[in-house]
């Protein structure tokens, strides 16, 4: 499965839930796949999706929040994983597209080839941790424990276009729409 397809389904359980998504070209894809206001198109800040997620969560409680994150951004960083283990926001899910590679830089290999996500994510606490193949997605967006999800795909990026909207743009229309 590629990137692309994997940010497809996880699309097709979103009704009106927030999502934060990773810079470069899986905001592009799903930018291409669904543009909505209550997306979230990172254009910079690598490793921050789920800094981004936590804060949204703990400020809108009642509002589910989704992550779309990659393998390459998650190593850079970390100590993420235990912020958002101990903040335990149940209104998060946390998606992580582990393709073994930082897709928008040029496709250079990552650790996560190396290193199990989940089993990391276990070991931390998440007890909702599992990959995409062994879960329900819509239910565990519905939980009542911060989640964590891997989805393992190949590299490889799509020929999805630019983002036609400047960071100001995307940043006044998400607020909008919350």
């Amino acid at each position: 499965m590629a990137r692309y397809q994997a940010i497809y389904e996880i699309m097709e359980y979103i009704d009106e839930e927030l999502v934060i998504c990773n810079i470069g070209f899986p905001s592009r894809e799903l930018y291409e796949i669904n543009d909505r206001s209550k997306n979230f198109y990172m254009i910079g800040s690598m490793g921050l999706a789920s800094s981004i997620g936590l804060g949204l969560a703990l400020a809108k409680p009642y509002e589910d929040v989704v992550v779309i994150d990659g393998d390459g951004s998650l190593l850079m960083n970390m100590g993420s994983l235990v912020t958002v283990f101990a903040n335990n926001p149940s209104n998060l899910t946390w998606i992580v597209i582990d393709n073994g590679a930082y897709g928008s830089t040029g496709n250079q290999d990552t650790y996560a080839q190396v290193v199990d996500l989940v089993d990391v994510a276990r070991g931390v606490g998440f007890e909702n941790s599992y990959y995409s193949n062994d879960v329900n997605l819509k239910e565990f967006i519905k939980s009542d424990d911060a989640s964590f999800i891997v989805y393992r795909t190949e590299a490889g990026n799509s020929d999805a276009p630019i983002i036609d909207l400047d960071p100001i743009t995307i940043k006044e229309r998400f607020m909008k729409s919350i």
